[in-house]
C-alpha cells in the first residue's frame, strides 16, 4: 500500500477533474452507483464531503418507464437543486425499452444518462442485463445509439463496463468493439471496473488494463473503478493507469470523507487525520436526518442500519460500536446508540478491510 508521502503535489498538476460533455467535474473523486446504497442521503453525503459527482442507484428501463414516482418510488425520481451534478443510471435488455426510460430520467433532472454494462449479480445476468450485455455488442451498442439519440444533446450519455464476461481473447475483442462503438456513437465517457463479470467482486482487480484502455482511447474521458477503499488507492489508480478519474463505490459506504482525502493528497500531497468522534456524529446524523425524510419515519432504520456497521469502522472502540449497531431495533435504539459512542469527542481512524460484521451483506453492488 503507497502512503501518503508517496504523493507529493506535483506542479502544473491540473486542479480540475474530468470532461463530461459540456461539464468539467471539480475534481476526479466521483462516487459511483451503488445498488441499494447511493440514494439521496448516502449522495449528498458524498457531495458535502468533497465528490465532484454522484451517481443514483440503477433503475431497471421499465421501472424508470412505469414506476408512479409517488409514494416509496417517489426518491428514485426525487432530483433537487442543490443536486447537481448527479447521473441516473439505466439498465436493461431491450434497446427500445431504454428510450422511454431515459426520457423520464432527464424530465425528472439527471444531469448525466449513464448506461450500465456492468453489473455481474445474477439477477441481471439472468434477465440478460448488465454485465451480460458485454457478450452481446451489436444489442449493447443499439442500446448506446437508442439512448443517445433520445436524449437532448446537452445530457451527456455515459456507460459502465468490466473488462469483459472473462479473460477469453472473445470478450477482451466484444469489450474493445463496445467501447469503440460507444464512443463513436458519441458517448461522453466510460466508466471501467478493472474486474471481469465472472470474478464478481472478488479476485484481483487488473489496473493494467485500465492502463491499456486509457492509452487505446487517448483524450476521451476514461474513469477507473475497483478496488479504492483509501485516499492512496483513488491517488495510485490515477497514477498508474493515467485514467482522468475514479469512481468510488464500496469505499465510500459510512466513509464519505474519503472523498475529502482523496482531494487533499491529490492538491496538496498529504491526507488529513480520520475525522473526530464529534465529526463522526455530525455526518451520522445527517445522514439519519435525510434518510428519514427520504424515506419516511417508518422505513428509514431499515438502510440506515446497513450504514451504521460501516460508520462503525471508523470509530476507535470499531468492534464494540459495530456490534452495537447490530442490536438497534427501533428509532430511539439509534438516538442512544449516538448518544452512547459519539457523545464525547476524540481522535477516530481510518477504516480496516476486514472490519466486517456478520450482519453486512457481502453482495453489495456496485453497479
Amino acid at each position: 500500500m503507497n502512503t501518503p508521502e508517496s504523493f507529493p503535489a506535483a506542479a502544473g498538476r491540473p486542479q480540475t477533474g474530468p470532461q463530461l460533455g459540456g461539464r468539467r467535474l471539480m475534481s476526479p473523486f466521483v462516487q459511483a452507483a451503488l445498488s441499494g446504497y447511493s440514494d439521496r442521503p448516502m449522495r449528498k453525503l458524498a457531495q458535502r464531503y468533497g465528490a465532484s459527482y454522484t451517481l443514483a442507484e440503477v433503475m431497471i428501463d421499465r421501472f424508470a418507464q412505469e414506476a408512479r414516482g409517488t409514494g416509496r418510488t417517489a426518491h428514485h425520481f426525487d432530483v433537487r437543486d442543490d443536486d447537481h451534478p448527479v447521473g441516473g443510471q439505466l439498465m436493461g435488455a431491450d434497446p427500445e425499452s431504454f428510450v422511454p426510460a431515459a426520457r423520464r430520467l432527464v424530465a425528472s433532472g439527471f444531469d448525466v444518462i449513464d448506461i450500465n454494462f456492468g453489473c455481474p449479480v445474477k439477477s441481471a445476468l439472468g434477465g440478460c442485463r448488465g454485465g451480460y450485455l458485454l457478450g452481446r455488442p451489436e444489442t449493447a451498442l443499439e442500446i448506446v445509439h437508442r439512448v443517445r439519440d433520445t436524449v437532448p444533446a446537452a445530457i451527456p450519455v455515459t456507460l459502465k463496463m468490466r473488462r469483459g464476461i472473462d479473460d477469453s481473447v472473445e470478450s477482451r475483442d466484444k469489450f474493445f468493439q463496445i467501447l469503440d462503438g460507444a464512443f463513436a456513437a458519441g458517448v461522453a465517457g466510460i466508466t471501467v471496473h478493472a474486474r471481469t463479470v465472472e470474478q464478481k467482486y472478488r479476485g484481483p482487480s487488473r489496473w493494467e488494463f485500465l492502463r491499456e484502455v486509457k492509452q487505446h482511447v487517448g483524450d476521451r474521458t476514461i474513469l477507473g473503478s475497483g478496488d479504492l477503499f483509501t485516499a492512496e488507492d483513488c491517488l495510485a489508480m490515477l497514477r498508474f493507469t493515467g485514467v482522468d478519474g475514479v469512481t468510488i463505490a464500496r469505499g465510500a459506504i459510512g466513509n464519505p470523507w474519503i472523498f475529502r482525502q482523496a482531494d487533499a493528497l491529490w492538491r496538496i500531497g498529504s491526507v488529513p487525520c480520520p475525522p473526530s468522534i464529534h465529526e463522526q456524529r455530525t455526518a451520522i446524523s445527517l445522514h439519519r436526518d435525510l434518510a428519514e425524510e427520504c424515506h419516511g419515519p417508518d422505513r428509514w432504520l431499515t438502510g440506515m442500519r446497513k450504514f451504521g456497521f460501516k460508520y462503525a469502522r471508523l470509530h476507535p472502540r470499531f468492534a464494540e460500536v459495530r456490534d452495537a449497531f447490530g442490536q438497534v431495533r427501533t428509532g430511539l435504539d439509534w438516538d442512544a446508540l449516538v448518544e452512547r459512542f459519539y457523545g464525547d469527542d476524540g481522535p477516530g481512524r481510518f477504516p480496516q478491510l476486514d472490519d466486517v460484521h456478520p450482519a453486512e451483506s457481502e453482495d453489495v453492488a456496485p453497479l
